[in-house]
């Protein structure tokens, strides 16, 4: 039976009545799949009534924009050149999430199972594909330059680099993306942290149109930064991964990430990774999807709250699911590893909790070794190792995201006061 599901017009906390003695839960768990164990805040050390008021606080602080996605967009990143969806949009529920402590579930609200677009938290599950390609030395080192690993493909008219000349056929025309000057250089860790500065186009988008600077041709004419040097969040570059990503391993993503990981961590049935109606290429004489990384044309990984929770207790047991290392411990120290020009990212979408040169950090309530997988809506992943904690919180407004955070933290804290008082 499912227990505690939060609503408007409920806030009823998931407490169950305790199946086992707090001792109990400092056990590793992980939860089967279809069903997963509920304890009470107070078996798992936290403060029940605290709790109760971090999920109020996620509540009042629901997004108010558009729940129409496909609105958002034209309104925000569709105002962009070149801004015009070519990838699915679908409406999202109300807001939802869950609290995960020592893997067990705390407390959940909203529709849980509810398959909704992620939109960036999308490049985590790209960059664990990298890892599952890294890991089975398909890229041997990820320093290479990715040209070397990236085979003739037909990409559609007007895709490419700077200069590359249309036949006038209008066929797709064999492309490789990393033969300039500039894109030679790039390598798998430049993609990974997002500071590449990729020159060309893909699947109709131009990077430059990506976030583009109010100057029209300054965006298109600047001089362009040595790869590893500038960090620029773009989209553009991240679907360039992906396909880049595909070359290696040969095989669709999402057949990759549901045989190596989200099958092997429980996930449900319904989870699908998208790409745009363009991204179509000819892999070994089948053509395939290429996915994107999130939603900003559309598309991306559509996915329920529960899934997300079981893939953050997967990246908060650093790959390591029941035993078997799904991805290596190797892996998540690459990942969790501030980018020299970026130190409050690791590799995409790690978003890590430390302090920035101006010594603020994301989130200031929560742990510096924090980390979360972030997507636009707000889609929130939170990562805490010091907690033992994994929070899910969907379609929440930036702004309550410390303050929620805080509450969850000062629950575990309050807990373990009482408990050595």
């Amino acid at each position: 039976m499912r227990l505690g599901i939060f609503s408007r017009s409920f806030p009823l906390i998931a407490m169950a009545a305790a199946l086992a003695a707090p001792l109990t839960a400092q056990r590793p768990y992980y939860p089967d799949r279809g069903s997963w164990q509920t304890l009470t805040p107070e078996a798992l050390g936290m403060d029940g009534a605290l709790v109760t008021q971090a999920i109020e606080i996620a509540i009042a602080g629901e997004s108010q924009a558009p729940t129409d996605l496909e609105a958002a967009h034209y309104l925000s990143f569709g105002r962009e050149p070149h801004g015009d969806a070519i990838g699915p949009f679908k409406t999202r529920g109300p807001q939802s999430g869950l609290i995960v402590r020592r893997g067990y579930l705390v407390a959940e609200w909203g529709d849980t199972e509810r398959v909704d677009m992620t939109f960036s938290v999308t490049k985590s599950f790209l960059s664990t594909t990298v890892g599952l390609a890294w890991d089975d030395g398909l890229i041997h080192d990820l320093h290479d330059p990715v040209r070397s690993y990236f085979a003739p493909i037909e990409l559609p008219p007007g895709d490419g680099e700077p200069g590359e000349e249309e036949d006038g056929t209008g066929a797709p025309r064999p492309q490789t993306l990393f033969d300039s000057s500039h894109n030679r250089q790039i390598t798998w860790d430049h993609l990974l942290r997002q500071v590449s500065d990729w020159e060309g186009t893909l699947w109709g988008k131009p990077d430059w149109a990506d976030r583009p600077g109010p100057d029209p041709r300054e965006n298109k004419e600047r001089v362009r930064s040595a790869p590893g040097t500038a960090y620029k969040y773009n989209d553009v570059r991240v679907n360039l991964l992906a396909l880049a990503t595909m070359q290696v391993v040969r095989e669709p993503l999402p057949e990759l990430l549901k045989r190596r990981v989200m099958d092997p961590i429980g996930a449900s049935n319904l989870w699908r990774w998208h790409g745009y109606r363009n991204s179509w290429v000819n892999v070994d004489g089948r053509m395939v999807q290429s996915v994107s990384g999130g939603g900003h044309w559309g598309g991306g990984m559509y996915i329920s709250a529960r899934d997300q929770a079981r893939f953050g207790l997967l990246t908060l047991r650093r790959g390591n699911w029941n035993g078997e290392q799904l991805l290596s411990d190797d892996w998540f120290t690459l990942a969790l590893t501030p980018g020299a020009v970026n130190p409050t990212y690791g590799f995409m979408n790690y978003f890590l909790n430390r302090p920035n040169e101006e010594g603020r950090k994301r989130y200031p309530s929560a742990p510096d070794n924090a980390f979360a997988h972030l997507g636009n809506g707000t889609n929130l992943v939170y990562v805490d190792p010091d907690n033992d904690l994994v929070v899910v919180a969907r379609w929440i407004d930036g702004q309550a995201i410390d303050p929620f955070l805080a509450k969850i933290i000062e629950s575990i804290e309050t807990s373990t006061t009482r408990e050595g008082g």
